[in-house]
């Protein structure tokens, strides 16, 4: 019906997308106001963003939080009540917030304040909605922001790059005595893990596994509130490594990749799916692993635990909870969690509490994962005395998995897990997965741009005048344009220099040419 602000052009594919998954697919009783969201793939090309500050932000916030390149998010409310007047009998409508960031508590509270009055006030409170946002900050990460919206103060702190894994958000003050005191998220983005694993508790370890080699998974759920949930709490639990296969929290049978999906031709493609109609069960059952969940209720005591079944056990018709794969764990269960969960849960512990041990157990098993292949990536970076001002600086070693294994024996992550099992095999499937790769080119790119600045350091520090006295003009002039070329670079790739550093190099150039004969300065100059 309404898209605002006007000027923001989807194509009629995007359109189209929107609308459907904007609204439960298949029947669900409940009246009254839910929320999910969405992801959807970019379609028509690379449109130009207003964001110039795409490039810093991606640079210093955590790499799960980076604003999408080829991705948009959709944040939904959708409301349904009895409604006489209406054809159908029911007004239903959703109000849809999309977005390229994963701000999915920021994003969800404002339409909790949103929606409502925009179901009654409609346009004009859009519009006005609109004008306060346009007024807010760009995130910057590391700050704590004041974000006014209709009489109400949302503050929320974006997270950074540097902030140590695991530390709990810095808590607030509300220092400026807001009044009214501000509505303070805890955090921008963290679902309650607790909550939305309820009924998997036991099986975490063998999610985590699978989340980690990025295998295909399909998660069956009552409504897109759950769903949506469980994705992105799926997708959530191998921070601080980043999820780099592609995932959908809702996806429906309109959608215009369901094809290349539920195709029997080739293997299904890495990517967690949640749906909610029951006719995925029959098209997606060639999928390695499908979870199975009802309802999410908060209770008192640890919610009925799914069980792990076979494949053949999937039933089109009605098909019980569980978790229905053939994988093997690479690694034994972790029982010390459910028991210090079990604890909690006697203990009437608040559901946060419980979602922060939950997180610091994954994150841990990340960390015991991912530590070694830290330590071995950063032995292949060449010795800091190999780089010299006026060689080009030595390669990175390559990655060699036989080498790396041979490393774990007085390396590996039984250093800081007690978790026992095979983790030679586990690194050897994760090798193979996008998870991998990702993390890899990653590093290699930090690596890189790090020997370019050692590189640039040791031009800085070397003494030009006494390298030139033997050299020839047609040396001096490709050691210009080479030394001009690094500065560009520099500052393109905001490489990790100081600022000294190439303004120095920078003096150094222009030292140079104004040693050359004044038909080559006149040229370099030019230049």
């Amino acid at each position: 019906q309404l898209v605002y602000p006007y000027d923001f052009r989807l194509t009629e594919k995007e359109k189209t997308s929107i609308c459907y998954l904007s609204f439960p697919d298949s029947y669900s009783g409940g009246l009254g106001d839910t929320q999910f969201s969405f992801r959807l793939r970019q379609s028509g090309g690379q449109r130009t963003t207003h964001y110039e500050d795409d490039g810093e932000y991606n640079r210093e916030a955590p790499l799960t939080l980076q604003r999408e390149s080829a991705h948009y998010f959709g944040y939904v409310y959708f409301r349904q009540v009895k409604d006489s007047s209406m054809k159908r009998g029911y007004f239903q409508k959703s109000l849809v917030l999309v977005s390229r960031l994963p701000y999915v508590n920021l994003f969800q509270s404002l339409l909790q304040l949103i929606a409502p009055e925009y179901f009654d006030k409609l346009e004009p409170c859009l519009e006005a909605v609109c004008n306060e946002i346009d007024q807010w900050p760009p995130p910057v990460p590391g700050q704590t922001l004041n974000l006014p919206v209709m009489g109400v103060v949302i503050q929320v702190r974006i997270p950074s790059r540097v902030d140590k894994p695991g530390s709990s958000p810095v808590k607030q003050f509300n220092q400026e005595n807001l009044l009214p005191a501000p509505l303070v998220l805890p955090s921008i983005h963290e679902l309650d893990l607790f909550r939305c694993f309820q009924p998997v508790l036991i099986h975490i370890q063998m999610l985590w596994e699978l989340m980690l080699l990025g295998e295909p998974i399909v998660v069956m759920a009552p409504s897109p509130t759950v769903s949506s949930e469980m994705v992105m709490a799926l997708t959530s639990c191998l921070a601080p490594l980043r999820y780099c296969c592609d995932y959908r929290p809702y996806f429906t049978i309109h959608d215009s990749e369901f094809k290349e999906y539920t195709t029997r031709t080739q293997a299904p493609p890495n990517i967690v799916v949640g749906v909610t109609n029951p006719f995925f069960i029959k098209t997606l059952q060639h999928w390695p692993h499908i979870l199975r969940v009802g309802e999410l209720r908060m209770s008192g005591d640890l919610p009925k635990q799914v069980k792990v079944k076979k494949l053949t056990k999937l039933k089109t018709l009605d098909t019980k909870p569980g978790i229905y794969t053939s994988y093997k764990t690479f690694l034994h269960k972790d029982k010390t969690l459910i028991k210090r969960l079990l604890k909690g849960i006697q203990r009437k512990r608040p559901s946060e509490v419980q979602s922060a041990l939950l997180r610091r157990h994954l994150l841990e098993l990340t960390q015991s994962f991912i530590i070694p292949l830290e330590h071995y990536i950063a032995s292949l970076m060449p010795l800091q005395r190999a780089i010299t001002p006026w060689k080009n600086p030595p390669q990175i070693r390559p990655f060699r998995q036989d080498d790396f294994m041979k490393t774990l024996e007085h390396a590996g992550p039984q250093l800081t897990c007690v978790l026992k099992g095979d983790w030679l095999g586990l690194y050897r499937r994760f090798f193979k997965s996008p998870n991998f790769d990702g993390w890899y080119r990653q590093r290699h790119k930090e690596m890189t741009q790090k020997l370019e600045a050692l590189h640039l350091e040791a031009i800085c520090e070397a003494n030009i005048v006494a390298w030139m006295k033997d050299k020839s003009e047609v040396e001096i002039v490709d050691l210009v344009l080479k030394l001009r070329e690094k500065l560009v670079r520099a500052r393109c790739q905001h490489l990790p220099v100081k600022e000294e550093t190439l303004q120095r190099v920078g003096l150094y150039v222009e030292t140079i040419i104004d040693s050359l004969p004044e038909d080559l300065q006149a040229v370099l100059h030019h230049h």
